[in-house]
């Protein structure tokens, strides 16, 4: 049930993002083109890239949640990271390109045309909108670090939800990048100098580049095969070894199959007198215990294999590290 329900919210905040987007690219495109402004136009182009990549989370949501079949046992939870990752390459392609490109010319160009007064009221409406969209991922990400006893900050950085984090992220770089516009806009119309409104252009793009960066980062290393935090694994660990037939985790492994789906297969010494039925037990009982403590286990799958000499009888004490490592 907080498989599921965590999944709808990721939904419904990817939806109110994407909306919301979608009008403050119109709004600061007609600013932009009635006031001349660079740092508009690029912000224009931000909130246009921040939209397809909304549409682009939204599909790795509803690819990423069909079942398992035939072809794919372990189901499709990895595509949902390869629509993350293009969505963060246009990002990178489209809005930071365009941001510092078209900077650069109203740097070498120096020209502005139009009014001032759009591009303002513009920007404060933008802002408040913006706000709203943020305050809802980042309520999502509260409720979620605490459902894994973690800070927001750390959740952020190794949740395998990368639509919640793109959407938190990009909704605090629309943010800033909004301030930068404002700043850029004012300086050149105090001082009657276009160079300003490039340098903050440009910064934008930056800003959209370092974004997309840590995006494309995140998304990648969930498609190689990351595994679960090291807290959770030395929690799986201890789950293992305190079953009664138990004696060692030889070795243990995890993967994120997908922002809802975990998968553990671990090398287990059982004791010497376990019988076949015991060995039937503590698997069902691992499996049970597991997905009762974390949903987003999906698959465990135990390996009874031989005690190392020397070691029979033998657990990790706490301080010892994982076999293995």
């Amino acid at each position: 049930m907080a498989e599921a329900a965590a999944r709808t919210e990721s939904v419904g905040t990817v939806v109110v993002a994407g909306a919301a987007n979608l009008a403050i690219a119109v709004a600061k495109l007609v600013a932009g083109l009635l006031s001349g402004s660079a740092a508009m136009l690029s912000e224009a182009v931000h909130s246009l890239a921040d939209t397809t990549t909304e549409v682009l989370l939204y599909t790795a949501l509803r690819r990423g949640a069909r079942p398992a079949d035939p072809r794919h046992p372990f189901g499709y939870g990895k595509e949902s990271y390869v629509w993350a990752l293009l969505a963060a390459l246009f990002t990178f392609v489209a809005g930071a390109g365009f941001a510092v490109t078209h900077g650069v010319t109203t740097i070498l160009v120096h020209e502005h045309r139009g009014d001032y007064l759009a591009s303002y009221v513009v920007l404060a409406v933008s802002f408040v909108i913006e706000s709203i969209s943020l305050a809802r991922a980042a309520r999502q990400v509260r409720r979620e670090s605490r459902r894994w006893r973690t800070s927001p900050r750390h959740f952020l950085r190794m949740t395998a939800d990368t639509t919640v984090k793109a959407v938190f992220l990009e909704d605090s770089a629309a943010l800033v990048g909004l301030l930068l516009a404002a700043l850029g806009v004012g300086l050149s119309q105090l001082t009657g100098e276009e160079v300003y409104d490039g340098i903050a252009s440009i910064l934008i793009g930056l800003l959209l580049l370092v974004v997309a960066t840590i995006l494309a980062y995140s998304n990648v290393s969930l498609l190689v095969g990351r595994a679960v935090p090291g807290r959770i694994r030395r929690e799986i660990e201890d789950e293992l070894v305190g079953l009664p037939t138990v004696q060692r985790v030889d070795t243990l492994l995890t993967m994120q199959l997908g922002p809802a789906d975990v998968l553990v297969a671990a090398k287990v010494d059982f004791s010497d007198d376990a019988t076949g039925a015991d060995i039937e037990a503590a698997a069902d009982a691992a499996e049970r215990q597991l997905t009762g403590r974390y949903p987003e286990i999906r698959y465990v799958f135990l390996d009874p294999t031989r005690a190392r000499p020397g070691t029979a009888g033998q657990v990790p004490g706490p301080d010892e590290p994982p076999p293995g490592t």
